[in-house]
């Protein structure tokens, strides 16, 4: 009785406790009872997550049910009398015998539900070809059809239904028509529909696309996505098997939808007519029908997209019916050539060509290639991680600390172990600690909850030890796909933009497509050139940084530390009677900790993902394919690992394709080792060589123990970029014949400060030409040297007129000091900038009086933009024209706008930033957007912007087209802006071909081009703004058309300046 009442309190009448709806069925036995108690209980377990046995009430019931059944069974046996037969009878008996049969006959009930459900699910999984008219005349017709087919032909079908097709759309097509067409989400919903059709045709999955286009026209609110466009598709593909049946289906469903076959539809059932060799009486009414459609017969063969084969077998079909047919000649398209002189060359058909093949597998390892490449369907790509962490004794006595802070600010909270804090309490025990050291602050703080850095440590190191990036992410294992449009190119799957852009812009794209084809494709072609290098890692190298990375870093090599070995803050607490002062240097000791920490968090993660990858490729060749910005400068789409990184990363990558050094490749081996230490960046190249042996111990003694040796390549500028490049020499002069040695090295020319190279190109200036080694030199010329000299003559003049500041500054100006200031002012940096710049030089001279860095980086920044004034005159006047139009420009509202040399357009993406500002019942939340086509310009950052802007896509123009030009004579080219990269074998023929560009590209009117364009796009009258005064208009007009005039230097010399690019 107990039992029971305490089953009905526990959910119903018959219920067991905690698990609604499970019936206890008693068996006919003692065992049995307990084993359907415990059988229904696990599975009521396993399905509410409690496990209904573990209750301390359970075994009492079972005993109780128990001992109710044994007793009923006795007293059941006592009535019977002797004569009755052993076992269960009487009330017991008959309720379980009734409820065996209600379960069996609820069991076969629910065994026919299930196989009527596997058979409709099995009819709905069925590919359908018969369609679902809603129109009932249609419905009626169409199953009459099938019923008569043996007396009916199809054909006579088809034509009853060209015969009785509308003339016109429907009436939800026209209103659709007369609003301006359909809106942009459903416009996209067809176009991914009619992509998916045409996969399945491609794919051969012809019943599977048809089934789609069943089922989405047999419901009314999916007709809407399907066009006449996505019923050829699917009448294109029957036609092409002979399918006339299925082909009448679709035809039928064009009927229904209300729509008028057009050109494609008769080519289809024109072409599936051919296949079938039909008599000419049923392809003439065909002819006769379109005919009163409007359509023409030629136009079947000059308008209609189909291949030859499609072709001939429209055609055997024509001339059953019209023997004498001959279809038109079609005018052959011109080809869509880019016009540029500058690419006349490239795509000329005469001239000898040794064009280098991207990889030299065959073709069935490129098919195993590509795919491998397809793992981007699982859209993500999983590596294993080269973190290794542990449970160290510090990681544990950190968490001891935590728990003791934690347990101190509760108890002076007023918290007890058994009490429950209140919110002050609980707001001054989390709000007290620093949640980078731990420390207890002496005044509460109300803030964002964060956890401790000992408990984000240790949950790091349960971790899984991999890591997860996007497909888009991970180097191609196959050459990336040429890129053909501004849409196509790159990745097999993942989509790639052509041009880099913040999501949600959209200006660069409208440019790219309404920018003719032809247009484009020199940089189309640059950019699949660029992606064509096959690369590999450079195993011996990434051991030795694995290995460092390993043993807790080592920052002087590039290789972070680890977070734990961040510096900590002060311990202890300041006294109850520490002065303002002592807090604040505090607090400031604090956030240069958490700063610290936080630096060396990011660039630990960005070198574990840099190896990860490194180490998941050690055996594999890949590639990088590469889009480019807004400026047409060009970057790997691959973020984590590409050879645009830190000396590090560049040094775990070489060609995977190798050349043999020839008879000068170890002597720039030689050379490049020495670049790379930066020792000998005034040296000849001779001296370098020289230089070169004179080291070479040293050399080979880091190519055979970097670790334990002499540690010389440690010393220098670029050091694991050094530490490979001995390697290589190592292995080269080991060789039975240097010359015949295969290396895979990238030997690097590098521009000498490539702006100012093309601010002295343009404007024909003698002397900045020769600061940057456009002139012919026995020696390279260092314009940053030239500089400081520049500036140390203004300051003796200004020392001894007795200016205080420069008599300071005496012995302290040197090219470090300047060099950074030199080299950004081309790119558009302001006095304020430099002046930053500067100061942060001065701060690092140990002995220079620091009371003066702020009047002394004045000082200096002055003097260096008037020594470039001087020295860059024609520089400087280039750089106020392009500002100044840029000004005005922006005033007009508009954002700036031009082409490069190599046609691409480019528009600078500044614009005002857009607030939105939501109000909360907490907080209010400030966004802020910066649209490219609602808002206005932003004219500081446009003219600040105009100048190096338009540098950069003349230097992304000069490497395009040693890309091109170097791919044309067999060259493996690679480039990191000005940086170009090579074998050391071809070293040669790369400065030819650099220098060669470099004069055809300065040879075109670049300034009077950039200003014609200007005046045509906005100082036109349909481009004047209306609601700016003519002053204005005038004023920019005036500026466009006094372009800067340009000196009397000679381009041409730049062909023979060896230091040009070195």
């Amino acid at each position: 009785i107990v039992a029971a009442a305490w089953g009905r309190v526990g959910g119903g009448e018959g219920r067991a406790p905690g698990a609604p709806g499970w019936i206890l069925r008693p068996r006919h036995t003692a065992e049995g009872v307990l084993t359907g108690w415990n059988r229904r209980s696990e599975e009521a377990g396993a399905r509410t997550g409690v496990p209904l046995t573990s209750s301390p009430f359970a075994p009492t019931v079972l005993e109780a049910r128990l001992r109710q059944l044994q007793a009923a069974r006795v007293s059941e046996v006592t009535k019977g009398g002797e004569g009755t037969a052993p076992g269960l009878g009487g009330h017991w008996a008959q309720k379980l015998d009734q409820e065996k049969w209600a379960m069996q006959r609820r069991k076969q009930r629910l065994q026919a539900k299930l196989q009527v459900r596997a058979q409709q699910l099995a009819c709905e999984h069925r590919l359908r070809m018969v369609p679902q008219l809603l129109s009932a005349p249609l419905a009626e017709r169409l199953l009459r059809w099938e019923q008569e087919t043996p007396r009916s032909p199809w054909e006579e079908q088809l034509a009853r239904l060209l015969r009785e097709a509308p003339r016109r759309l429907s009436c939800e097509a026209e209103r659709a028509h007369e609003a301006g067409g359909a809106p942009a989400r459903l416009e996209t919903q067809q176009q991914r529909l009619l992509a998916f059709l045409e996969c399945c045709l491609l794919s051969g999955h012809l019943p599977l696309a048809h089934h789609v286009l069943v089922t989405c026209h047999g419901k009314w609110r999916q007709r809407r996505v399907l066009t006449l466009a996505a019923y050829n598709t699917v009448m294109l593909g029957w036609a092409r098997k002979g399918s006339f049946k299925e082909l009448v289906y679709v035809f039928f469903m064009v009927k229904d939808a209300g729509l008028t076959p057009d050109l494609l539809s008769y080519a289809a059932a024109l072409q599936c007519m051919g296949r079938l060799d039909q008599d000419a009486r049923t392809v003439q009414r065909c002819l006769d029908q379109m005919a009163q459609d409007g359509l023409r017969l030629q136009d079947l063969f000059s308008s209609v997209p189909l291949c030859q084969e499609e072709q001939a077998a429209l055609l055997q079909a024509v001339h059953k019916a019209q023997p004498t047919f001959s279809p038109p000649l079609q005018p052959q398209p011109e080809p869509q050539v880019n016009t540029s002189p500058l690419l006349r060359e490239i795509y000329a058909k005469e001239g000898p060509v040794s064009y280098l093949p991207s990889c030299t597998c065959l073709c069935g390892s490129c098919r195993l290639l590509f795919q491998q490449q397809l793992q981007e369907m699982a859209t993500t790509v999983t590596v294993e991680s080269r973190r290794r962490s542990c449970l160290t004794k510090e990681v544990l006595a950190r968490c001891e600390q935590l728990s003791a802070e934690s347990q101190l600010l509760g108890g002076r909270a007023g918290c007890g172990p058994g009490s429950s804090p209140g919110p002050s309490a609980r707001r001054a025990s989390f709000g007290a600690i620093d949640a980078s050291a731990g420390l207890c602050l002496p005044r509460p703080q109300i803030g964002i909850l964060k956890p401790h850095p000992a408990f984000t440590q240790l949950l790091a190191t349960a971790a899984e030890h991999t890591l997860t990036f996007e497909a888009a992410e991970v180097p191609m294992l196959c050459p990336p796909l040429p890129w053909t449009s501004p849409h196509t190119g790159a990745f097999l799957l993942s989509p790639t933009k052509l041009v880099r852009s913040v999501e949600g812009t959209t200006q660069h794209q409208r440019l790219l497509d309404s920018c003719p084809p032809a247009e484009l494709h020199g940089a189309l072609d640059a950019l699949t050139q660029l992606g064509n290098c096959a690369w590999r890692v450079n195993g011996r190298v990434l051991d030795l940084v694995l290995e460092l990375f390993a043993a807790k870093g080592c920052p002087r090599l590039g290789v972070p530390a680890p977070p734990s070995e961040a510096p900590r803050p002060p311990e202890g607490r300041l006294p109850p009677d520490a002065s303002p002062a002592q807090k604040a240097e505090l607090r400031r000791e604090l956030a240069r900790c958490l700063k610290v920490a936080r630096e060396m968090h990011s660039l630990r993660s960005d070198a574990l993902y840099r190896l990860s990858l490194a180490q998941h490729l050690r055996h594999c060749v890949f590639w990088l394919p590469h889009n480019m910005d807004f400026r047409g400068r060009t970057y790997p789409c691959p973020p984590h690992f590409n050879h645009l990184g830190s000396d590090l990363a560049r040094a775990l990558l070489e060609f995977a394709q190798g050349r043999p050094l020839g008879p000068r490749g170890l002597d720039w081996l030689k050379i490049h080792l020495v670049n790379l230490t930066g020792l000998k960046k005034r040296e000849p190249l001779q001296a370098r060589l020289v230089f070169a042996d004179e080291v070479m111990e040293d050399v080979l003694d880091s190519a055979d123990r970097p670790m334990t040796g002499r540690k010389w390549w440690m010393e220098v500028e670029e050091p694991w970029q050094a530490l490979a490049c001995c390697m290589e020499i190592a292995r080269a002069v080991r060789a039975p014949d240097p010359a015949a040695y295969i290396s895979h090295f990238p030997v690097h020319q590098d521009g000498s400060c490539n702006g100012l190279q093309h601010y002295a190109a343009l404007g024909r200036d003698s002397i900045g030409a020769a600061s940057v080694n456009l002139l012919p030199s026995d020696v390279p010329q260092d314009v940053y040297s030239g500089v400081a000299a520049q500036v140390e003559v203004f300051r003796r003049q200004d020392a001894k007129r007795g200016v205080r500041v420069a008599q300071v500054l005496e012995g302290f100006i040197s090219r470090k000091v300047v060099k950074q200031t030199v080299m950004t002012v081309v790119y558009g940096v302001t006095r304020y900038g430099g002046r930053l710049q500067i100061e942060r030089r001065l701060r690092e001279l140990s002995d220079f009086p620091q009371e003066f860095v702020w009047e002394a980086s004045h000082y200096l920044v002055r003097q260096v933009f008037n020594s470039l004034q001087e020295m860059f005159s024609g520089t400087r006047a280039i750089q106020h024209w392009l500002t100044e139009s840029a000004r005005l420009i922006a005033h007009s509202g508009s954002a700036v706008e031009w082409v490069t040399p190599l046609g691409i357009p480019i528009i600078q993406p500044y614009h005002r930033d857009s607030k939105v500002m939501i109000s909360g019942g907490i907080q209010s939340l400030t966004f802020s957007h910066s649209g490219d086509t609602s808002q206005r310009p932003n004219t500081l950052k446009q003219k600040n912007g105009f100048p190096p802007n338009f540098i950069h896509s003349l230097d992304s123009s000069h490497m395009m087209l040693t890309a091109l030009h170097c791919y044309r004579k067999g060259l493996t080219f690679v480039s990191v802006h000005d940086c170009f990269w090579t074998h050391a074998a071809d070293v040669e023929v790369m400065n030819q071909v650099c220098r060669e560009q470099f004069v055809r590209l300065h040879s075109q009117p670049i300034l009077h081009n950039l200003s014609r364009f200007l005046m045509k796009r906005f100082c036109s009258g349909a481009r004047s703004p209306q609601h700016l005064k003519s002053t204005r208009t005038g004023k920019l007009q005036d500026t466009l058309r006094s372009v800067p005039k340009t000196g009397a230097f000679d381009l041409k010399q730049v062909k023979h300046s060896t230091y040009f690019f070195s």
